[in-house]
């Protein structure tokens, strides 16, 4: 089925996404909330992911963003027994509508509520990650995997989106941020994010928000790469009950680093 599912992804981006990238009309980027852009390729996109994926699995229940925004009781449908599909139709939409990258479609298939497939499709780079419950996490073809090789705190490379953080655990964190080698703002897009720091060589990346579009498929793809992703209070993210701040790690032990380097 994976392939079938990018097959829709590229599609719905050729169709309605790069059509409108740097040719968005005015009026067509909607301000939703405080910062939080929908543009009408969002949405034109959502519908068709939706109307596609559910013909591809008949049954199959849809959660995405803008129909969450629209109707906050669809979220009740990532606790339903059967194949739910969580849908984000751009990620990076204040990146798509200000004509720049990077930006994404995500699709997440949970089953039960536990997610057993993931796809993010970068379409200016033609990037493509997936990942399948059990069967490993792929980049364009390729089969990853971090290397877990041990490193000491003051080693800690990363990326933390401080954004949305709590003023005063914002002002802890930035605090200390120079107890870290590295450190890096992000690219304001969790489609690019997830693949980035397997590429990358980074050992973790901090949010706040952990919304179930914004993560569900790049969690399934960090932990078939052998990482871990996980709530302050180390938990294990769940995309139907999800909590904020969340540190996708390589693996526990740099989990446990960070949080005792930023968070203690």
């Amino acid at each position: 089925m994976i392939d079938q599912v990018v097959g829709v992804l590229r599609d719905v981006a050729e169709e309605i996404v790069l059509p409108r990238f740097r040719n968005l009309a005015a009026g067509e980027v909607i301000e939703k909330g405080p910062g939080d852009l929908v543009t009408v390729a969002d949405r034109e996109a959502e519908a068709a992911l939706t109307r596609r994926l559910t013909d591809l699995l008949p049954g199959s229940l849809v959660v995405g963003e803008e129909a969450v925004a629209a109707d906050p009781s669809v979220l009740a449908r990532l606790d339903d027994p059967g194949p739910v599909w969580v849908i984000d139709p751009i990620d990076g939409t204040a990146n798509y509508a200000a004509g720049r990258e990077p930006f994404g479609l995500m699709v997440a298939l949970l089953r039960g509520g536990v997610p057993v497939l993931g796809a993010i499709y970068e379409p200016v780079a033609g990037t493509l990650s997936v990942a399948e419950a059990g069967a490993g996490a792929y980049i364009d073809g390729e089969r990853v995997a971090f290397d877990h090789t041990p490193v000491a705190a003051e080693q800690l490379r990363g990326a933390v989106m401080t954004r949305y953080l709590p003023q005063e655990l914002r002002e802890q964190v930035t605090a200390r941020l120079p107890l870290l080698t590295e450190t890096v703002p992000g690219f304001r897009c969790a489609a690019h994010e997830y693949p980035n720091l397997i590429r990358s060589g980074r050992h973790f990346a901090m949010f706040w928000r952990s919304l179930p579009w914004d993560h569900t498929a790049g969690a399934l793809l960090i932990r078939e790469a052998g990482g871990v992703v996980r709530h302050f209070d180390g938990t294990d993210y769940d995309p139907a009950r999800p909590k904020l701040g969340l540190l996708i790690c390589r693996d526990s032990a740099v989990f446990e680093l960070v949080r005792s380097v930023l968070l203690a």
